[in-house]
């Protein structure tokens, strides 16, 4: 059985953990009331804030700009304003249709939790429910689910699979691109490069 895990962080290279604390994972767990999985939180330390091949991003829960505990408020506030009730969705649309939610509740014990987003428009959500959770991901008007870990899901993200829906894959060949995100308006961070993936 495949770690994904050692497998991302073999493909990304050296962690960093630049801004690594528990202390701060244990304020965002309190302030959420539910904890974000270890494999996430594994690669957030290691990484974030960062964006990865360009498109998807992580934050952290450590930092000033780009903390994962406001920007995960601020697409939870967004995505509960949406009236789901009155929107007119086909069966294809409807996250509760299409996963079997009794209702859509966004940042709740049994609701979605938006831990990672791309430049592309996707969203990347948790459904920490009681049963093993799971991975829901928007993208276009469209919801693709997976039953996998964080970790599993970025593999399969990195390698080209279609991990948003149909046709969404964004495969570079080739190093994955890692670019930190800038802590101050005047940064201009430049990208470096994961081991070589034989890709």
């Amino acid at each position: 059985m495949t770690d994904y895990l050692a497998a991302v962080m073999e493909m990304l290279g050296p962690a960093q953990n630049r801004y690594a604390d528990p202390a701060a994972w244990d304020r965002l767990h309190a302030e959420l009331d539910t904890e974000l999985p270890p494999d996430y939180r594994a690669l957030v330390d290691a990484f974030a804030p960062i964006q990865i091949n360009g498109h998807l991003y992580l934050s952290h829960p450590a930092t000033e700009r780009w903390n994962l505990g406001q920007d995960i408020h601020n697409k939870v506030e967004a995505w509960s304003e949406a009236p789901w009730d009155d929107l007119d969705l086909d069966a294809d649309e409807d996250p509760r249709q299409l996963f079997g939610l009794d209702e859509l509740s966004f940042g709740t014990r049994n609701g979605l939790w938006p831990i990672a987003s791309t430049d592309r428009g996707e969203t990347i959500f948790l459904l920490a429910a009681p049963e093993a959770p799971r991975l829901l991901v928007n993208y276009d008007e469209t919801w693709a689910e997976h039953h996998m870990s964080f970790a599993e899901w970025l593999y399969r993200y990195l390698i080209g699979e279609d991990m948003s829906g149909p046709n969404s894959a964004a495969f570079y060949p080739g190093p994955v691109q890692l670019r930190h995100l800038p802590m101050s308006t005047d940064e201009r961070p430049e990208p470096w490069y994961g081991p070589d993936r034989g890709m």
